[in-house]
């Protein structure tokens, strides 16, 4: 197969929340009778010369946008999307539950040995592989019924994040005009990210290997491909081999608020003298010369987090804070330790 970096270099960040593939795809796709025609024209005629500037057969453009129109409920759910319209509690409690932390165990014991072999080959533990898998597809049970052409030619034909979407609605058709999958299967979430660890078509193209050496780079029924891209994307995101992602702590009365913040990065040491505990509180364990943050994703007086450096590799794969502290929560269950809610 070609190399897929051919035509466009562009590994983008998968900055986006694409985990809510659920909600959206319960409706049937409808399109919005909201847009300017004449100008959704032009702009199909100018994206064409664009992809077939930058090698896409003009064959794949013309079938991939044949009879192609936004869809309203696509601009919905970019508009409410449930990291930025629940509260964290709310987040958290509704995907680390005991559902999902007993199918997480069950798919772990389950993969063992391929997790394992994972692991070893891009030193990412396999409980956060499991996690990730498990909250982005209900681990591969939900993947995404939206077309992923008509899904992205919404977001780029909207204004709000045109550029970035039209970079890829370009990749999708990269994947199509490679013959990584069929059109009629291109399916995936209202934001595009397909396969069972929810991959934007960029970071499909930048990031998924084929683990089982068949030949071909599959999200979507390999768990082998799906496992080891999903490692291959945080080791490349700067993953720590063996480290681990912080934990929930419990913060003095009149404790500053502002100290909160990504960008204020001390030891834990440090922290523990400002009189941070575990949330049993007793002093903080392990290693006191540890850099970590500190998050407050409701603010004072909801849940603390100390946070190192794979939570804000984690932020790098969606960058919102109930998305991260829930992997790592649920990697902490998987692996037997104790998630309070």
């Amino acid at each position: 197969m070609p190399s897929p970096f051919r035509r466009l270099a562009r590994p983008l960040l998968h900055l986006l929340a694409v985990g809510a593939v659920m909600a959206v795809a319960a409706t049937p796709v409808q399109a919005t009778s909201h847009y300017d025609v004449a100008a959704y024209q032009a702009w199909l005629a100018e994206l064409r010369v664009e992809a077939l500037a930058a090698g896409i057969a003009g064959a794949t453009f013309d079938q991939a946008l044949a009879g192609v129109t936004p869809l309203e409920r696509v601009i919905s759910a970019d508009r409410n999307q449930p990291e930025t319209v629940e509260t964290h509690a709310g987040y958290i409690a509704r995907r680390v539950d005991e559902v999902r932390i007993r199918l997480a165990r069950e798919r772990m014991a389950e993969h063992r040995a391929l997790l394992d072999d994972v692991e070893t080959t891009y030193g990412v533990q396999a409980k956060y592989i499991v996690a990730l898998w498990g909250m982005e597809s209900a681990f591969g049970r939900f993947t995404g019924e939206i077309p992923v052409i008509d899904a992205l030619v919404t977001l780029a034909f909207d204004p709000r994040r045109a550029r970035f979407f039209r970079r890829e609605l370009l990749a999708a058709l990269e994947v199509l005009d490679e013959g990584y999958i069929a059109q009629a299967d291109f399916r995936g979430s209202w934001a595009g990210a397909v396969g069972q660890v929810q991959f934007l078509p960029s970071n499909f193209l930048a990031y998924a290997v084929d683990h089982d050496g068949d030949g071909r780079r599959d999200l979507w029924t390999s768990q082998a491909d799906v496992f080891a891209s999903a490692a291959n994307f945080l080791a490349n995101l700067g993953w720590q081999a063996g480290g681990e992602w912080g934990e929930e702590v419990r913060l003095p009365a009149g404790f500053d608020a502002a100290l909160a913040d990504l960008d204020i990065i001390k030891t834990r040491s440090a922290w523990a003298v400002l009189g941070i505990t575990r949330l049993d509180g007793q002093a903080l364990a392990g290693d006191g010369s540890l850099d970590a943050s500190l998050v407050l994703p409701d603010g004072p007086g909801g849940h603390a987090y100390l946070v190192r450096h794979n939570y804000r590799v984690i932020l790098r794969w969606n960058r919102s804070h109930p998305f991260g502290t829930s992997i790592g929560l649920l990697a902490d269950a998987i692996a037997d330790q104790q998630v309070d809610q």
